[in-house]
């Protein structure tokens, strides 16, 4: 997160283009491409731009910085969700989409993108509330107001470093952060006070609420073994968002053909389900005829049969059921 509302980031015009090529790069090498990480890749950057089309829509930076007091006095619910998808300068958005890019491609090629984007949405509202506790909490017990309390800050990077943690959980490496080689499942940590130490402007607070959050889910997801609610609905909100897809697909699909005899030139597929076997010949007959297709036979049992009885066919001779099968089918 950045804090206050400088303008350093000037010197750095022209690095959206730069971040579309790099992004264009890194997914043209994908066999299978992200679509969460676009999507959240796209949305930020443009938020960041407001186009004219949905200008009118996005509320300004200024009414959606994350600011604990504010949040807390007027239960300003939009500060608390939109103010991670706001970016001060150009170089705060690219360096937060540069860290979303290689974060987001590894997360969601591993997990799949429903429980991404469920681990996402989890980890916003997780990082934020943790920032607003802690805020809360350095003003009740050591009366640290202005410089917490009362902060304003907007940015994507703390819900990066809680995907920082939860990306290196595992790793038994170590890994250089800014030169300093670290454990790479402690690498959070040391960019954390690195960070705070020579990047000016920075949110200490609220990168380290994204840290206590990667950690969090990692818990309750260890602990938790039932089905994740938001992975549901995520899913089902891909199942309708898709289903232009799946008619387009249905209506382009490869239908076997039918073949038959009849007035329709098909059989219904249920009828070959239910067939009967000539006491004649012993040929098959669908369940629709009561006539044997091979020798001419009438149906028995409790099928209407046709006229002819069976036991005239039994004294016919094989040239005569021959010359029969000919006469039936050569018409």
């Amino acid at each position: 997160m950045e804090r206050g509302r400088g303008q350093w980031g000037s010197v750095f015009r022209g690095m959206i283009p730069l971040l579309g090529l790099h992004t264009l790069s890194e997914y043209s090498r994908l066999d299978r491409k992200p679509p969460i990480t676009a999507a959240l890749l796209a949305a930020n950057t443009i938020i960041y731009l407001r186009p004219k089309f949905i200008h009118p829509f996005l509320p300004t930076i200024d009414q959606v910085w994350f600011n604990p007091h504010l949040i807390l006095k007027y239960t300003d619910l939009k500060r608390f969700f939109l103010s991670p998808f706001f970016h001060i300068n150009e170089s705060h958005l690219v360096y937060n989409m540069l860290s979303l890019l290689w974060k987001g491609i590894q997360l969601e090629t591993s997990m799949g993108s429903a429980e991404f984007a469920s681990m996402v949405a989890t980890l916003v509202a997780m990082s934020q509330g943790v920032t607003l506790l802690l805020a809360k909490s350095l003003l009740l017990f050591f009366d640290y107001e202005r410089p917490y309390y009362n902060e304003y800050s907007v940015g994507f990077s703390g819900v990066l470093f809680a995907m920082k943690v939860i990306v290196n959980a595992q790793s038994d490496e170590y890994t250089s952060v800014h030169g300093l080689m670290v454990p790479t499942r402690y690498a959070a940590w040391a960019e954390l006070v690195l960070v705070q130490m020579f990047v000016p402007g920075v949110s200490f607070l609220g990168h380290l609420g994204g840290i206590l959050a990667g950690l969090l889910y990692l818990q309750l997801k260890a602990s938790y073994s039932g089905l994740n609610p938001v992975r549901q609905f995520m899913r089902g909100f891909s199942h309708v968002l898709s289903w232009p897809l799946r008619l387009v697909k249905s209506l382009f699909r490869h239908r076997p053909r039918i073949t038959g005899r009849g007035t329709a030139g098909a059989r219904i597929a249920r009828d070959t389900l239910h067939t009967w076997r000539c006491d004649a010949c012993t040929f098959d007959n669908s369940g629709r005829l009561n006539v044997c297709e091979m020798c001419g036979t009438g149906r028995t049992g409790d099928a209407p049969s046709s006229p002819g009885s069976t036991s005239e066919i039994h004294d016919l001779s094989l040239e005569e059921l021959r010359r029969r099968r000919i006469h039936r089918f050569g018409r």
